[in-house]
């Protein structure tokens, strides 16, 4: 069981590991801001009883079109910073353990003792699909957005696949929000940074705290 998150006002304990550095957050926090923005716009916007609740509708096409334009901006800021390069790296690495992880999903709990490092294989395989995604979403984005640049049939072709796209992006965020709420240390790690040894040896048993940036200072700041 995880046990009570009782840091006050978010002070790390002495057996507190720094799982994210405060660039690391920055980069997950404003993507996730943008990625709900565009899928709360695109509700209003393509779902008729929200779309007669709105009385601005193209205020919500505006901000929808920007915010989707900004959605890889946070990472590309993030690219300067070595720590977001390390996770980077280590999410486009799949492991020997990783497949492993992905075939005991079809034993019931056998995932949960295999040896997953500082982001397991569903991580990994979200983090891929997002990157992917935002990048079609945002090359299907412009050509709607411009139909001047392009013909009929790249247009259509861009509806369809700018429509169903966001419709399985809402699915796996719902999905990856669920996960979440599931795991109230997972979230206490991602707000402050920090997280207990007991959880990251039993969930990330592969993964060394040690091998983190600036893993000493943060050493430094733990208090009792």
């Amino acid at each position: 069981m995880p046990r009570p998150l009782d840091r006050g006002a978010g002070v790390p304990l002495a057996t507190d590991v720094r799982r994210f550095t405060d660039a690391e957050r920055w980069v997950h926090r404003t993507t996730s801001t943008l990625m709900m923005t565009c899928i709360i716009t695109a509700l209003f916007l393509y779902v008729p009883a929200l779309a007669e609740m709105v009385g601005r509708r193209r205020l919500l096409v505006v901000l929808h079109e920007w915010c989707g334009i900004l959605l890889p901006a946070p990472l590309a800021v993030g690219l300067f910073f070595r720590a977001v390069r390390a996770d980077l790296s280590r999410l486009n690495r799949f492991t020997s353990a990783d497949r492993r992880w992905l075939r005991g999903l079809l034993r019931r709990g056998a995932c949960q003792t295999l040896r997953a490092g500082k982001f397991n294989a569903g991580q990994k395989l979200y983090a891929a699909f997002t990157g992917g995604a935002i990048l079609v979403m945002l090359g299907t984005g412009i050509v709607l957005w411009f139909p001047d640049i392009a013909p009929l049939t790249a247009r259509t072709g861009s509806t369809f696949v700018h429509d169903w796209l966001a419709l399985l992006i809402g699915v796996l965020v719902l999905g990856h929000i669920w996960m979440a709420l599931k795991d109230p240390e997972a979230r206490h790690g991602m707000r402050t940074g920090f997280v207990s040894r007991a959880w990251a040896r039993r969930e990330h048993p592969q993964w060394d705290p040690q091998t983190e940036p600036d893993a000493r200072s943060a050493s430094s700041r733990r208090v009792n």
